[in-house]
């Protein structure tokens, strides 16, 4: 049974004439009269009674229309979510990143493309690299931005670098100016400061204190193991310092002081990964361009 022999014979059926069906569906009258008598030999049973001018419905012409019709529509209802998914009037997106990056990079990317897209669902997930590196390997995510380099080498992704971001180091306004209160702060500095630091697996908590080591001395912690906001939280009521984002720090505006590292600073790469065996969906790489091109 083929679906185009089920168009012609709901055709004949609606129009109880088979010239008129075949200019229904644009084909030529054999033709369809021939695909007719092919669909009664595949069921068995004749579907019409042909009189001259006069065409009916058997009992198995009768018995099969409800279920043609039902066919064809959804066959319609399959062709258009298709069509709404290519066009990107529905679907989802499954959206991994750092909280830095939730905080900083996305608002005014994810706000761009909800305005273009309306239709398309965004799901975010935080988590650190590593986390999310797992979430992309076993299919939870469509993207992520995660920090470069990865914690551990994952050969089944595809990375493209989105930005290279400045950290800087954050205080309150209230308390004295970290380090020596110049217009900028030396790491070496930092080991007379008291550090709000982010929990273990963040990414930003491994850089610091890598370069805290690097100058040879272990950051002291006043208050430790908070997300992003937490972070910024702590630091506005006077706990500490903590060296963030700069595009964090811009958007956490005012009733917080922003001091550069000075050079060579620290810095992040950022790249947006993708499965490498796994095309992402249209609406994923529609995000994707609009962030490589942000």
């Amino acid at each position: 049974m083929q679906f185009q022999q089920l168009q012609y014979f709901v055709a004949v059926a609606e129009t109880r004439h088979f010239t008129r069906a075949a200019e229904r569906v644009h084909v030529a009258q054999p033709s369809l009269s021939q695909q007719i008598r092919a669909l009664e030999r595949e069921l068995g049973a004749d579907l019409f009674l042909r009189a001259r001018g006069n065409i009916t419905l058997t009992d198995a012409g009768e018995a099969l229309l409800p279920l043609a019709r039902r066919i064809l529509a959804d066959a319609d209802t399959a062709r258009h979510e298709v069509q709404e998914l290519v066009q990107l009037r529905r679907g989802r997106v499954r959206l991994g990143a750092t909280p830095s990056l939730c905080t900083g990079l996305l608002p005014d990317v994810l706000r761009a493309f909800h305005d273009r897209y309306p239709g398309i669902r965004l799901l975010i997930e935080e988590g650190g690299s590593h986390d999310l590196v797992r979430e992309l390997a076993r299919g939870a995510l469509d993207l992520a931005l995660v920090v470069l380099p990865l914690p551990t080498p994952a050969p089944a992704l595809t990375t493209v670098e989105l930005l290279r971001e400045d950290l800087v180091v954050v205080s309150s306004p209230e308390a004295p100016a970290p380090g020596r209160g110049g217009r900028v702060i030396h790491i070496a500095d930092l080991a007379g400061e008291r550090l709000v630091m982010f929990r273990h697996g963040y990414d930003l908590r491994e850089l610091t204190v890598a370069a805290c080591r690097a100058e040879g001395f272990e950051p002291d912690f006043a208050v430790e193991g908070g997300e992003m906001d937490a972070v910024l939280g702590f630091v506005r009521a006077g706990l500490g310092v903590a060296v963030v984002p700069r595009m964090v720090a811009t958007r956490a505006g005012r009733g917080m002081r922003v001091t550069p590292l000075a050079r060579p600073g620290l810095h992040r790469t950022i790249a947006l990964a993708h499965r490498s065996d796994v095309a992402p969906p249209r609406a994923a790489r529609e995000l994707q361009r609009m962030l490589l091109e942000r």
